[in-house]
């Protein structure tokens, strides 16, 4: 069986198409866990609406606490961490991430970060070995193959590889290298464009989204069954 974990991280509360501005980002995300439950009835979903209820930020205590040892922590350092320790709980169950969110300011919204703060954790999401050198950093998630699945919204055009706009974006680069740090390093991305512009070049973006959504479901889905090979994509969802 497998587990997906499913983050919303958008502001907005609705869906794109059925809501008074509604999120495009939360419509693919759904999506694609319809799509997956749909096919795969026997697997399990946590879901966390971050973009509604946040993660708390990091505080004097939570660092102190967590870079106390574990057998020397005072009780209000364990209350510290309690919220942290069941994000990551979540994650460690979780075979494949899948995380909604729109592009705020070329980076991601602030309630993504806070729960990244949450997660990546010494001792917990991350090892540190000081015989390994120059590099003393151990993935912990490496232990098995996880899967992560970033989609994403975005109002203008041009912010994926290769396109005019891609050095602004700072939202997949930075999810990538915070969960590759952890060991979640088979990551898939799909990104809408356009909501800006909206008319003719957001649908079209919009649709071809949606195709790429299902098509990666399906990949993923063979792959967790061993019938076909499994590998890290980039898609993007460009206007044409």
């Amino acid at each position: 069986m497998t587990h997906l974990l499913h983050l919303d991280a958008s502001a907005r509360p609705g869906l794109a198409g059925k809501d008074a501005h509604g999120s495009h980002s939360r419509n693919i995300s759904q999506r694609f866990v319809s799509q997956w439950l749909s096919r795969r009835a026997q697997d399990s979903m946590t879901y966390r609406d971050i973009g509604q209820n946040p993660p708390s930020f990091v505080s004097h205590d939570w660092i102190a606490a967590a870079f106390t040892p574990e057998e020397r922590r005072e009780p209000w350092m364990k209350e510290a961490l309690a919220e942290s320790d069941k994000l990551v709980d979540e994650l460690v169950a979780a075979d494949v991430l899948v995380i909604g969110t729109p592009l705020y300011n070329f980076d991601m919204p602030a309630a993504l970060k806070a729960w990244i703060d949450q997660v990546v954790r010494l001792g917990r999401t991350i090892g540190f070995d000081e015989s390994i050198q120059p590099d003393p950093y151990v993935p912990m998630l490496a232990d098995r193959p996880r899967h992560a699945v970033i989609l994403t919204a975005r109002g203008g055009i041009g912010f994926g590889p290769g396109g005019e706009m891609a050095h602004m974006n700072h939202l997949e680069p930075s999810l990538a290298t915070a969960l590759g740090f952890i060991g979640v390093t088979r990551i898939h991305q799909i990104a809408i464009e356009g909501q800006e512009i909206g008319g003719e070049l957001l649908a079209t973006s919009v649709a071809q989204a949606q195709r790429q959504v299902d098509a990666l479901v399906e990949e993923l889905q063979a792959a967790f069954e061993g019938t076909a090979p499994s590998s890290a994509h980039q898609r993007q969802a460009e206007p044409s």
